[in-house]
């Protein structure tokens, strides 16, 4: 029982200690996030054309089909500004694996 872990608190953290961080993972991690948030940013923009088009045909559902163009519309914008937000979470994990590999950048 001496060699037991210790289980400190609700989600059981093994060790306290940080681990060096690995720059490579975590720029892969942004990088494929912001490709799912490319693809979320196309599929709704295409929905919201589509709604746009059966707006324009179905004149009795008309009203509906505005109200999810605009929906899908805002979902396209909130899916760029995700990417948008992961590009440049992936510039920054690129600097500071830079700065931790002593790579400074010097601008006169």
């Amino acid at each position: 029982m001496a060699e037991e872990k210790q289980q400190h608190g609700v989600f059981h953290h093994h060790n306290s200690e940080e681990k060096p961080a690995d720059y490579i993972k975590e720029k892969k991690h942004h990088k494929n996030l912001e490709h799912v948030g490319e693809l979320g940013t196309a599929g709704a923009g295409a929905f919201a054309m589509n709604e746009k088009h059966k707006s324009k045909k179905d004149l009795e559902n008309a009203h509906r089909h505005k109200i999810e163009e605009e929906i899908a519309a805002a979902a396209a914008v909130g899916t760029g500004g995700f990417v948008f937000h992961e590009h440049h979470e992936k510039k920054a994990t690129k600097k500071e694996e830079e700065e931790a590999n002593g790579k400074k950048h010097h601008h006169f």
